[in-house]
C-alpha cells in the first residue's frame, strides 16, 4: 500500500477499498503514516465524504486499533447513551442510575468538557473522592454489583481515533460528519455495549447547528451501529436553550440529584425518561420498570449512591461552592422568549467551569444559575442569572457574554402561556418505528 495513492484516490472522489482503509488506519496508529499525510487524507474526506461502507469499515479499523471490552457474560443486557454535547447537559448523571434501576447494565464511558460544553467526568469529579479512572476489572465489578458505571475511556480503547481526534482539532477537519461519526462510534463499539442510544444535540449551543446536519450525523451513526450488530437509535434534541437551570460542574450534580430525588426541572426529567425508555427498548427490556417510576420511587437514587461509593466518592459530602457570586437583573417585565445556550455556556466557561485545552483544570463550583427560561414571566429587577466563580475578576467577562443572550417581550397579564415545546425533535433508527 502507498499512502499517497490513498490520499489521491479520496481527493479525486473515489471510494476507498476495505484493504486501503485497514492499512492506512493501522499504519497511522503505529506512526508509519506521517501526521501531515493523515491531515491531507482527513481534508480529502471532509471535502469528498465517505460512503456508508467506507465509514463502517473506517470505524471498524479504528476500533480494532486497540482492545475491545466484552460484557456478554453479565447477567444483565448492556445499554449505553452518548450525547454530542451541549450546555447544562447533566442527563447522564440521572439517566445511568435510572436505567440500571430498571434492570440494565450501563457501561458509560464519558469525556471532559472543552470550550463552552461541559464534560460528565468534570461534573462527577466535583464529588469528593470520586475517581474516573477504572480498570476493566473494576468496571465489570461495578456493572455486576451496582448496574452502572461512568468512567474515562482507557488509553487502549480505539487509540488510532484518539490520535486522529487530536490531529483533526488542529487541521480544520473537525466538521467532517464521517470522521465525527466514526470517532464516536469506534469508542462505543470498543466499549462493548450491546445497545446504544445517541442524543444528537441541535441548536445554538450544540456542535450541530442545523437539523439537516444533525440528521445526517445521526443517520451515519445509526447505520454504523446497525452494520456492527449493535442496536442503535438516535434522538435529535433541542439545544438552543440550556438543559435545566444549572450550568457548571458541582451545580449540575446538585440538580441531577434533585431529579433522582423525584423532583428537578421538567426538561431534565423529560429527556432522562425519553432516553431511558429508548435504552431499555434497544436492550430488549420492553417489560422493564419505567425510568419515570425509578426516579419517583427512589430506586434510581439508591443506585446513584451505590455508583458514587463504588468509585470512591461520598454521596453525602457537601459539594464545592464558589467563593464569589453576582446577579444579573431583568431590565423590564414580560415573558422570556429566548435564552441562548451558547452564550450561557461561554459565560460558564469564563467563570472557570470550562477549559480551553484538555490539560487545563476547571473550577468545581463555578457556573451559572438560570432563574428564568423561555416561557417564564419575569418582573423588572428580578434576577435572571446568578454567576458563581472563585475569582471575582472573571465576573465582568461572564456578564458581558450574557448581555444579548436573552429576549423579554411584553405579554398581557391574563395571557395563558402554552406548555414548553418537547426537547425531542426527531427519532432516527432502522427499526419499524422509524
Amino acid at each position: 500500500m502507498n499512502v499517497i495513492d490513498i490520499i489521491v484516490a479520496k481527493r479525486d472522489g473515489r471510494e476507498l477499498t476495505p484493504a486501503q482503509i485497514d492499512w492506512v488506519v493501522e499504519a497511522y496508529a503505529r506512526d508509519a503514516v506521517a501526521e501531515e499525510q493523515m491531515a491531507a487524507l482527513s481534508m480529502a474526506v471532509l471535502w469528498r465524504g465517505m460512503s456508508r461502507a467506507e465509514v463502517s469499515r473506517w470505524t471498524e479499523a479504528m476500533t480494532r486499533s486497540g482492545t475491545r471490552l466484552d460484557f456478554a457474560d453479565l447477567p444483565r443486557p448492556t445499554t449505553d447513551k452518548h450525547s454530542t454535547g451541549g450546555v447544562g447537559d447533566k442527563i447522564t448523571l440521572a439517566l445511568t442510575p435510572a436505567v440500571a434501576a430498571c434492570g440494565a447494565a450501563v457501561p458509560q464511558l464519558s469525556g471532559r468538557g472543552l470550550g463552552h460544553t461541559g464534560g460528565t467526568l468534570d461534573k462527577l469529579e466535583a464529588i469528593p473522592g470520586w475517581r474516573s479512572h477504572l480498570s476493566p476489572t473494576e468496571m465489570r465489578s461495578a456493572l455486576r454489583d451496582v448496574g452502572g458505571v461512568v468512567c474515562a475511556a482507557g488509553p487502549d480503547l480505539a487509540p488510532a481515533d484518539r490520535k486522529l481526534y487530536a490531529l483533526r482539532d488542529v487541521t480544520g477537519t473537525v466538521e467532517s460528519i464521517p470522521l465525527i461519526a466514526s470517532s464516536i462510534m469506534s469508542k462505543k463499539l470498543a466499549e462493548g455495549t450491546g445497545a446504544l442510544v445517541l442524543d444528537v444535540k441541535v441548536g445554538s449551543g450544540a456542535f450541530m447547528k442545523t437539523m439537516s446536519d444533525a440528521r445526517a450525523l445521526a443517520r451515519t451513526m445509526v447505520d454504523i451501529g446497525t452494520d456492527h450488530e449493535v442496536a442503535t437509535v438516535a434522538l435529535l434534541t433541542a439545544m438552543d436553550t440550556p438543559v435545566g437551570r444549572e450550568v457548571g460542574n458541582a451545580r449540575e450534580v446538585a440538580e441531577a440529584c434533585e431529579v433522582l430525588a423525584g423532583g428537578g426541572p421538567e426538561d431534565v426529567v423529560e429527556l432522562t425518561v425519553a432516553l431511558g425508555r429508548e435504552m431499555l427498548s434497544a436492550a430488549g427490556l420492553t417489560a422493564a420498570k419505567d425510568p419515570a417510576t425509578a426516579l419517583a420511587d427512589g430506586s434510581a437514587m439508591d443506585v446513584w449512591r451505590r455508583m458514587v461509593r463504588a468509585q470512591g466518592g461520598d454521596p453525602d459530602a457537601p459539594l464545592p461552592t464558589a467563593r464569589e457570586h453576582a446577579q444579573i437583573l431583568a431590565g423590564r417585565s414580560g415573558v422570556v422568549r429566548r435564552l441562548d445556550a451558547l452564550a450561557v455556556g461561554r459565560a460558564a466557561w469564563s467563570l472557570g467551569a470550562g477549559r480551553d485545552r484538555k490539560e487545563d483544570s476547571v473550577s468545581a463550583g463555578a457556573g451559572v444559575r438560570l432563574h428564568a427560561k423561555p416561557g417564564d414571566r419575569i418582573q423588572a429587577s428580578q434576577p435572571l442569572f446568578t454567576l458563581y466563580t472563585d475569582e471575582a475578576d472573571r465576573l465582568q467577562d461572564a456578564a458581558r457574554e450574557l448581555t444579548d443572550s436573552y429576549t423579554v417581550e411584553d405579554v398581557a397579564p391574563d395571557h395563558t402561556l402554552g406548555p414548553p415545546a418537547s426537547l425531542v425533535l426527531e427519532r432516527v433508527a432502522n427499526d419499524h418505528r422509524n
